[in-house]
């Protein structure tokens, strides 16, 4: 097989939760601009295929479904519906993520809500979608992680700017590492491959003093754009990667590696 073909997702079927946020959008879009038939999921139905029309437009195959990541019913619902609109389901991009907290001092409530989205959710995702594909011959689950799941929180970033700092966060993108490697020797025997990105901090017009910080702190200098979760998408959901799972990858411009 030539090698950009093994970078083709033509032919195949992938589920994105959390399609129209920040890092939501671009998975969505390179999925689909590989050749997936490309489906959005999450809560907001409304934002959600507002991004799926411009996406439409642009002639990607992209549908905006719901789901409540936090419900397990509403998980299996997630997986009928995609199975009834194209039959199967070769891959899975765990993007979803609530933040309720916002620093050390909120409540036990708020850390128990988190959990029930970020973690309890992303395993029922992980488990029903994923054992659909090992019954269906494979196919990539790719998790989302992000550096603080991989480093301590660093205040300094934050001095005299009136942020908090949510331990909830930390936690529960700490443990997707550990749930990813748990379901990558599960599945694996069944071709199924799980992988997680840990990705840095995106440019979204910060505070000028956060911003010189942050950016002293990564080899490259910069923040994340809005594409520079693309490539490391399609090779992990592609066949490119076909030889890879229970691996973590760092897309953060060298910000956990300084």
């Amino acid at each position: 097989m030539n090698v950009m073909e093994m970078f083709s997702l033509k032919g195949k079927v992938a589920v994105v939760t959390g399609g129209a946020g920040l890092y939501g959008r671009q998975i969505a879009e390179a999925l689909a601009e590989a050749g997936a038939k490309t489906f959005m999921a999450s809560r907001d139905q409304v934002k959600l295929e507002e991004q799926a029309k411009k996406f439409r437009a642009a002639g990607l195959d992209v549908t905006a479904l719901s789901v409540d990541q936090g419900d397990e019913q509403s998980v299996k619902d997630l997986l009928a519906e995609v199975l009834k609109r194209a039959g199967k389901v070769n891959v899975l991009i765990n993007n979803a993520v609530l933040r309720p907290m916002k620093d050390w001092t909120d409540t036990a409530e708020a850390f128990a809500r988190s959990m029930q989205v970020n973690a309890t959710g992303v395993f029922s995702m992980t488990r029903y979608f994923g054992d659909h594909m090992a019954a269906n011959g494979g196919g990539s689950i790719v998790n989302v992680g992000s550096i603080q799941g991989v480093i301590g929180p660093d205040y300094t970033l934050y001095e005299g700017l009136g942020w908090g700092m949510p331990p909830d966060y930390f936690f529960h993108k700490g443990g997707l590492m550990q749930l990813t490697r748990f379901a990558a020797s599960k599945l694996g025997p069944q071709n199924v491959r799980v992988n997680i990105i840990n990705p840095g901090g995106f440019f979204n017009n910060q505070d000028e003093r956060f911003l010189k910080r942050y950016n002293q702190r990564t080899f490259l200098g910069r923040m994340a754009d809005d594409k520079d979760l693309k490539g490391v998408i399609v090779f992990l959901a592609s066949d490119a990667s076909s030889y890879i799972t229970g691996a973590d990858i760092a897309v953060d411009g060298g910000y956990t590696a300084k």
